[in-house]
């Protein structure tokens, strides 16, 4: 070589030890600048490219032909441009699905390059309990991204996420949850009525709640009121009935091991709230209080009731409170009454929610398991699997 060049190296063959030692120690000797390293490896067998600036005079190629013969490993090369400034303009789009097929994926990818973004790193988050794959992209329309990757998830078996990259993602955060259909399978206020004897007509009230037919805080009291006059052991009863949403306990605790704080904010009431923070180790739980006398449902609320608003003002106060931006926050919920808790967060996810809810979310998750979540946060399976194993 007679001029000073860019040489890209790539090295692939079966893995073992020490091959990026040597190769950085031959690269040493010859007086090489190395630029940039990648390194994956698929079932045992390596692909490494590294971006190195050979010096004026030494003839880099033989040496590292030689290297790959003697490891038996294939080395190849070839002489490029100077990198030019990398761009700061990173997003990251996770694609989750209980199968994730080549057609699929081919789909979610071409939405990718149709926006103008290029894909400089794939990494796979998981096989189960769905399958995941997390795209770390450059560059690109990003409306115009967001709105193809949205309409593609509407049409296929797919749940699609896109947001910002870069240190905000991977700073510990607070996750804030809903508590009904979200952090549990129950609607609390339908297993007390159930109870009492009239959970047909309640049942219909939350689900127009929840949707946004009805006045939330209206309806809240008109159910409650219905439950007037029953005795305080029906609560117990209630909580006994309680079903974790799959992945719930996995969830919760891998969140404790990463540092994150964690609160439920719910339209429900303290007696359950109560019981699952200290089940699952929760920070914050924040619900409304439902009054009893003597032992007896009064059918009154005590204090404001945990509307929309409330549940975002909730969230702020919490965030201040852990000394934690509202850009490091993630809020997850499915109902009409959680769209401002989602709002309110760097990151709202609708989990299993309504068309509506949906639609105003950041991102949406179809799939019936919540530590899917961790998915979206970066968290691989095989980390959550090496935690629980130690």
């Amino acid at each position: 070589m007679e001029a000073e060049q860019s040489v890209l190296v790539r090295v692939s063959g079966q893995d073992r030890p020490g091959i990026i030692a040597d190769l950085l120690s031959l690269l040493a000797s010859a007086g090489a600048t190395v630029s940039d390293i990648e390194q994956v490896v698929v079932r045992d067998h390596l692909t490494l490219c590294v971006l190195v600036t050979v010096p004026t005079g030494r003839d880099l190629i033989k040496e590292l032909l030689l290297f790959g013969w003697e490891r038996k490993i294939e080395v190849d090369f070839e002489v490029v441009s100077a990198p030019a400034k990398q761009s700061i303009d990173h997003h990251v789009v996770t694609v989750l699905g209980t199968e994730l097929s080549p057609a699929l994926l081919a789909e979610a990818t071409g939405a990718i390059a149709a926006a103008g973004a290029n894909i400089d790193r794939i990494v796979r988050l998981s096989k189960y309990p769905v399958w995941s794959y997390e795209f770390l992209i450059d560059g690109g329309d990003f409306p115009k991204l967001q709105e193809t990757l949205v309409e593609l998830a509407s049409q296929r078996p797919i749940d699609v996420a896109i947001q910002p990259g870069g240190l905000v993602r991977r700073a510990a955060r607070l996750v804030v949850l809903d508590m009904d259909s979200t952090l549990i399978q129950n609607e609390v206020i339908d297993l007390l009525a159930d109870e009492a004897g009239c959970g047909e007509a309640v049942a219909k009230l939350t689900e127009q709640a929840m949707t946004g037919e009805v006045d939330f805080t209206d309806s809240l009291r008109e159910r409650v009121a219905l439950l007037a006059g029953q005795p305080e052991s029906i609560i117990e009863r209630a909580k006994e009935r309680l079903v974790l949403t799959r992945g719930t306990r996995t969830f919760t605790r891998t969140l404790r091991r990463l540092g994150y704080r964690i609160a439920v904010i719910s339209g429900g009431f303290t007696q359950f709230t109560d019981h699952l923070a200290a089940e699952l180790d929760i920070d914050h739980a924040h619900a409304n209080l439902l009054e009893i006398r003597d032992g007896v449902i009064t059918g009154e609320l005590l204090g404001p009731v945990v509307d929309r608003r409330r549940k975002a003002e909730l969230l702020m106060q919490i965030a201040e409170a852990e000394d934690v931006p509202l850009a490091q926050v993630v809020a997850v919920g499915d109902g009409a009454n959680d769209l401002d808790m989602l709002a309110a967060a760097g990151l709202g996810i609708a989990f299993n929610a309504k068309p509506a809810v949906n639609d105003a979310a950041d991102a949406s998750l179809r799939v019936p398991f919540l530590d899917a979540i961790l998915f979206l946060l970066g968290v691989t399976r095989e980390e959550i699997e090496a935690a629980d194993a130690s």
